[in-house]
């Protein structure tokens, strides 16, 4: 019995596996998240500068500029692996749950400018921040579980049985070429 064929090393590498993948996705949020954060706080102080709205308001602006921006960032780069087939449902989830992210990080501004009279824009650009880092926990959470999904397992699986089947009967690597990555070890 050969070292790569023992089920008591794949337990570990399957969870490092799922690890890395997980590190690497948010970080790839992180990124988008990140870029979304300067194009809301950039937002937020360039309306409160040029115009009269109250802070919030100004605030709910560049909250949904933001929203806008995450979106395509997250569809074309974050989670550009995931299932695209129900785009409609897929968009109104999103613009649900980042309408929750609004009021999370929108209340945490209103609660400190109205509730404790904190509105100089040091304090605003403070609980904006705060408000965004909360917001951003709830966020990822729900992208990942509910708006941005994983692709069935079971087409991965389908996959793979078909190529081992046709690679069974006799057909050649060159008529059925391994998948991309296939061959290599993960390290």
């Amino acid at each position: 019995m050969g070292h790569g064929s023992s089920g008591l090393h794949s337990a570990p590498q399957a969870l490092r596996q799922r690890i890395d993948l997980l590190v690497r996705e948010i970080a790839k949020f992180g990124a988008v998240g990140g870029a979304g954060l300067l194009v809301n706080l950039l937002v937020f102080n360039l309306v409160r500068h040029v115009t009269d709205l109250q802070v919030v308001r100004a605030s709910v602006i560049a909250t949904m500029v933001a929203i806008v921006f995450n979106y395509v960032g997250f569809r074309y780069f974050t989670y550009r692996d995931r299932d695209k087939s129900r785009r409609t449902k897929e968009l109104t989830l999103f613009l649900l749950f980042s309408a929750v992210g609004l009021v999370i990080e929108n209340g945490v501004l209103y609660a400190a400018t109205y509730g404790f009279d904190w509105d100089s824009p040091l304090q605003s650009n403070i609980f904006k921040f705060l408000g965004i880092g909360i917001a951003t926990l709830f966020r990822f959470w729900s992208y990942r579980t509910w708006v941005f999904k994983t692709l069935p397992a079971r087409e991965a699986v389908s996959d793979a049985e078909s190529f081992l089947t046709e690679q069974r009967k006799g057909s050649t690597p060159e008529e059925h070429p391994a998948p991309a990555g296939a061959g290599r070890r993960a390290t």
